[in-house]
């Protein structure tokens, strides 16, 4: 029996081809796509007189040689492309913090990329005062959660003052006052 000129073995590769482009198309999983392209070979294979045991086998073999071989190429190239949110993007970026930031309190603002977003500190504790930098670790729905700034080797951890251009910078431990330069 013949359906629009094909026969029936070249229909069923032809609806299989479709449904598992249609499956491909709704799921994105990667998966299906390479059984439409066995369902392409098997049809091809039908429409040159091949035996059906023969289409059957160059359907599965072709499937699978596609989903083993290429899939893992495809998934790589397709994830390196991949553009990281909002989300994703905002850990590990230095913070201004705008509000003092207190989870005791629950107060703290601090602006990232020109926004201002509610912030909280990483440990109940920990405190930011506002012009301080901070790095955001997490964030958890619309606030950011801070840490402190990792600090570089030798420089000692001074969080109770901050030194500006018009203060003289701290005293060497030679005891003398004037400042180092």
């Amino acid at each position: 029996m013949e359906v629009f000129g094909l026969s029936q073995m070249e229909s069923l590769w032809l609806i299989l081809m479709i449904v598992m482009l249609a499956l491909e198309l709704a799921t994105v999983g990667l998966t299906s796509i390479w059984f439409a392209g066995g369902a392409l070979i098997a049809l091809v294979a039908a429409a040159f007189g091949a035996p059906v045991f023969l289409q059957i086998i160059l359907f599965f073999a072709v499937s699978i040689l596609l989903l083993v071989f290429t899939r893992p190429w495809a998934l790589k190239y397709l994830n390196s492309r991949k553009m990281r949110t909002n989300y994703e993007a905002t850990i590990g970026k230095h913070v201004i913090v705008l509000e003092r930031v207190d989870n005791v309190h629950e107060t703290g603002k601090a602006r990232l990329d020109g926004m201002e977003w509610t912030a909280r500190a990483v440990r109940g504790e920990l405190t930011f005062e506002p012009d301080e930098e901070a790095v955001v670790v997490n964030v958890v729905g619309v606030k950011l959660i801070l840490d402190k700034l990792p600090q570089a080797e030798g420089q000692p951890v001074n969080e109770s003052a901050e030194i500006t251009a018009d203060e003289p910078a701290a005293a060497p431990e030679t005891g003398t006052t004037d400042p180092v330069e």
